[in-house]
């Protein structure tokens, strides 16, 4: 039986641009504005605290301030679970019951699991979030972490992501990542073990069929 670990913002949740907007509108209030080319070149895919720190620089006194403002605006803005993909609620209720199923985020537990519940998605057996871990992606740890709840090895899942930073955290961990386009452009996907369209039952399918 092959697990299927998903990263959240960006491939469950179609997301990226509303995090991109919100942390434009945050840094420029923090007199470091954000461009959205720099967003998707530099910092998509990274967690949260990350983030924060490559923009504004480690220790900024307004980190904790911009982090809670960060997830406040998300929670208002995608809460009612409109961000996930009509092909991709179906994919991962086809999944359930069939395989193992983790969320490995760099996001917190509250949002991931309130996008979750919303979107009628609440079917995963292991959600690890930005608190369960002490170093985000590019870090392993996330993803280490989740195969040790789901009591299974490396060979046993397969990790589906959007960007470089979480296929890097899934290949260090030993996984077979599959990359899902949309976040970032496919030559930038590269080091994925197979780069698709899209997140669909069709996916599930040939997946749990390895």
């Amino acid at each position: 039986m092959t697990a299927l670990l998903f990263d959240f913002n960006g491939t469950l949740s179609d997301d990226e641009g509303v995090l991109c907007t919100i942390f434009r509108e945050l840094f420029a209030e923090q007199g470091r504005p954000l461009s959205e080319q720099e967003y998707f070149d530099e910092l998509a895919g990274l967690s949260d605290p990350e983030i924060v720190e490559r923009w504004l620089g480690a220790g900024h006194p307004a980190t904790a301030e911009v982090l809670d403002r960060r997830a406040q605006l998300f929670r208002e803005r995608a809460g009612d679970g409109s961000t996930v993909p009509p092909d991709v609620r179906e994919a991962v209720l086809h999944a359930a019951g069939r395989s193992p199923l983790a969320v490995v985020s760099g996001a917190t537990r509250s949002e991931v699991e309130l996008v979750l519940r919303a979107a009628g998605l609440d079917v995963f057996d292991v959600i690890v979030s930005a608190e369960d871990v002490a170093q985000g992606k590019p870090d392993p740890e996330g993803y280490v972490l989740a195969l040790r709840r789901l009591r299974l090895q490396a060979a046993d899942a397969v990790a589906i992501e959007d960007a470089p930073p979480g296929i890097a955290a899934a290949k260090a961990a030993g996984l077979s990542c599959v990359a899902v386009l949309g976040t970032v452009p496919r030559e930038r996907l590269g080091e994925a073990d197979e780069i698709v369209r899209r997140l669909d039952s069709a996916l599930v399918d040939r997946l749990l069929a390895r």
